[in-house]
């Protein structure tokens, strides 16, 4: 079943359960994050990859306004829904600044093997500490999923979307597997995992896609 839903385009993943945290400042998502505190409307985050919309996406919905500024911005938690897949995009949702489109409902399988995150988890402790991150790493008892992780462990905007668009739970743990095992950290790599790792909880002030 096809549903219309508002976007917000930004170059990012937003995975589900993930909590993102977001500066509003264009006075379009303004638009769409008053809607989302008055009417409840949710809306999907599509990742753009070299200036073009991916179809896979998803949704969020707005959980605080954390800060108001005088000048109309704000600082917004929001939490990862539901996957989409977009069929359409629209430049305007009907009778809004903000765009839309509308798409379909993907099942995503939550269910991963304990094993295999064992491994994961193993293999990430053991890279945190070669770069010196003091980040806590949930256990498999404590819920771990491969979602936890995927912004923190190196990989590409490119890697965290394909990981986005793999539907089933064993799939996306060996692919996440897979590049931790391949990971030879040179200087460059070293940093973009430490910085990665400490992006979390902060709000970030991301440029959305010009029209």
């Amino acid at each position: 079943m096809t549903e219309n839903i508002a976007l917000f385009p930004l170059q990012l993943v937003v995975f589900p359960g993930e909590t993102l945290n977001l500066h509003i400042f264009e006075p379009r998502y303004r638009q769409l994050i008053e809607d989302a505190e008055q009417q409840g409307t949710t809306f999907c985050v599509p990742t753009v990859i070299n200036g073009k919309i991916r179809p896979v996406a998803t949704e969020v919905e707005l959980t605080e306004i954390a800060m108001r500024y005088l000048g109309g911005e704000s600082d917004i938690h929001c939490l990862g829904k539901r996957v989409f897949y977009l069929e359409d995009i629209w430049r305007n949702f009907p009778e809004k600044l903000y765009p839309g489109g509308s798409g379909k409902l993907l099942t995503v399988d939550l269910e991963e093997d304990p094993a295999i995150n064992e491994e994961i988890i193993s293999i990430t402790t053991d890279i945190y500490r070669l770069l010196n991150i003091d980040k806590t790493i949930k256990s498999t008892a404590e819920g771990f999923k491969t979602y936890d992780i995927s912004h923190y462990v190196g990989m590409t905007l490119e890697q965290e979307y394909e990981l986005l668009t793999l539907l089933n739970g064993k799939e996306r743990q060996q692919y996440l597997l897979n590049h931790l095992q391949t990971i030879s950290p040179g200087i460059e790599r070293k940093t973009a995992i430490r910085d990665r790792a400490k992006l979390n909880g902060h709000f970030r002030e991301l440029m959305p896609p010009e029209w």
